[in-house]
């Protein structure tokens, strides 16, 4: 293979918006690929990864900041920036800040989390929203919230576009964001920074990527067949579809019902969990109060009833059919005449 033009890339992973870190440690469990697969540079095609991270580094202090005050001064290229956490708003209060990263070496006060964003995001080669805090504002947003926050492309503004990519903010939402999507995400960007050849990422109208949020979560469920059947969930623990308990999926566009969460494991629905629109723009505010069927839940479930009862009864009677074999052949468990053996009922 030929020696690649992009051998490494840093990427600067601002952990300082308003969050629970939740998604820096989401990551740590994907496997397609794994973080250890960039860090390490074992991806053919792929520069290898420098990962600044707060919450994975081993540095700390300045030695930590340096790299992200390189990038800032226009001395690190390049570089992907990646956001996580909701953006606040520093300007509706007379002092103070609502986040920081690191300190000013001349007054030795904190630098605000979007000084950082508004120095780095026009150098960065591109810059992605990881989670639903850092794409749409997610719950630090919620109404009444004093702290202001939106999302980093609504903070950025829409005509945001990165001077070396020409690429919009890449939003990849959840709370937290699925392991793999994000890393998939990132694997996309390196593999296009390194080649020229390869499509700009193909985004939604929310700026998320169309492979991975085109479909509901009710389209990948697997428990959509029973939602067919008007096979209802009253209870916790039951395995047919919980639309009824409150769950969101026929209308939520998101992967985990398919993907699962870990190495294809888990994710809402899969092990019970009713989904709550983590990965929407109107989340949280638009699907509370959580646990209470929606709106919509009630005309499509009892639009539904009447047609799966139906063809639940009518499906019971073909099953009923397919489970007995075809009468030219001797049931395996046929009783043979007295005093024959197996063989000899057949002879």
């Amino acid at each position: 293979m030929p020696e690649l033009a992009l051998p490494e890339i840093d990427v600067l992973w601002l952990t300082a918006g308003l969050s629970c870190d939740g998604d820096t440690i989401s990551i740590t469990g994907a496997s397609q690929p794994s973080l250890e697969d960039l860090v390490l540079g074992v991806i053919p095609g792929v520069p290898k990864v420098r990962l600044h991270n707060a919450v994975l580094a081993y540095r700390n202090g300045d030695d930590f900041l340096e790299t992200f005050r390189r990038g800032a001064d226009g001395r690190l290229a390049p570089f992907v920036l990646v956001v996580e956490g909701s953006i606040p708003d520093e300007t509706n209060k007379a002092d103070g800040c609502w986040a920081g990263f690191g300190t000013d070496p001349a007054t030795g006060q904190p630098i605000p989390t979007c000084d950082w964003i508004d120095r780095l995001a026009p150098r960065a080669w591109a810059v992605v929203a990881a989670g639903t805090c850092a794409t749409y504002g997610g719950i630090h947003a919620m109404a009444g919230n004093a702290t202001g926050c939106t999302g980093l492309a609504d903070y950025l503004g829409s005509d945001f576009r990165s001077a070396a990519s020409g690429l919009p903010v890449v939003n990849v939402p959840g709370c937290p964001v699925q392991p793999d999507n994000f890393m998939e995400v990132l694997l996309y960007l390196l593999r296009q920074a390194a080649d020229p050849t390869v499509p700009p990422i193909p985004l939604d109208e929310q700026l998320r990527p169309k492979w991975l949020f085109s479909h509901t979560l009710h389209e990948g469920c697997d428990r959509g067949g029973f939602y067919e059947q008007a096979d209802f969930a009253t209870g916790h623990g039951a395995p047919e579809c919980i639309v009824r308990l409150g769950c969101w999926g026929p209308v939520v566009q998101c992967n985990v019902g398919k993907r699962g969460w870990i190495g294809g494991v888990g994710g809402c629905p899969n092990v019970g969990g009713i989904c709550i629109g983590c990965t929407m723009p109107g989340f949280p505010d638009k699907f509370m109060p959580f646990q209470e069927m929606p709106p919509g839940a009630h005309l499509s479930t009892t639009a539904v009833a009447t047609y799966g009862r139906t063809v639940r009864a009518l499906r019971k009677f073909t099953q009923g059919s397919m489970n007995k074999e075809p009468d030219r052949r001797a049931p395996a468990w046929s009783e043979p005449p007295r005093g024959a053996g197996r063989r000899g009922a057949h002879e």
